[in-house]
């Protein structure tokens, strides 16, 4: 399945309803993240009010599209008690919360008679999926492209029940 995967920029730039994200990893070993989760485990915080210090390009693609009328979502599901690592995307949700998403957890403990995809996943307009793949130990491998009309439904309707059941951010305790 070689294919030349347009960067998320471009991708949630097309869209003009939705973009829903589901994480499924409890560890993610993403090199763009390596510093800044170091320093969260050595006590850094992010101050909201000083967004020079961590508005990114992803924020700024995202809050285009809600300015654009686009919604996005974004769903984890994880483990209890959670990783280190999940601790870190908590901490720092409210920077997604400010750039426009709404972000729910779905503790695994209450998925289990849902059928969850097993890569983690956007579907952009409920017609295109990108999968990102990821090595056990958490490295990021690969994106892939699918726009198969029943495979992209069925993840759309797994993100769904995902989505009823999460519970919102501002109520999820870590």
């Amino acid at each position: 399945m070689p294919q030349t995967v347009s960067p998320f920029s471009e991708l949630i730039a097309g869209c003009h309803q939705s973009a829903v994200q589901l994480e499924t990893r409890d560890v993610y070993g993403v090199v763009e993240e390596d510093a800044d989760f170091a320093a969260w485990r050595d006590g850094r915080t992010y101050d909201l009010s000083d967004r020079a210090s961590w508005w990114n390009g992803f924020h700024q693609s995202v809050a285009d599209a809600v300015a654009r009328g686009v919604t996005v979502r974004r769903a984890r599901v994880v483990s209890e008690p959670v990783s280190d690592y999940i601790r870190y995307e908590h901490s720092c949700t409210a920077q997604n919360i400010a750039a426009g998403e709404d972000v729910r957890w779905l503790p695994r403990r209450l998925a289990s008679d849902l059928l969850i995809p097993g890569n983690d996943l956007w579907v952009f307009d409920d017609r295109l999926i990108r999968f990102s793949l990821f090595a056990g130990d958490g490295r990021f491998i690969v994106d892939a492209l699918e726009d198969a009309a029943e495979v992209v439904k069925r993840h759309a309707e797994a993100f769904a029940a995902v989505w009823e059941r999460a519970i919102p951010h501002e109520d999820f305790r870590i």
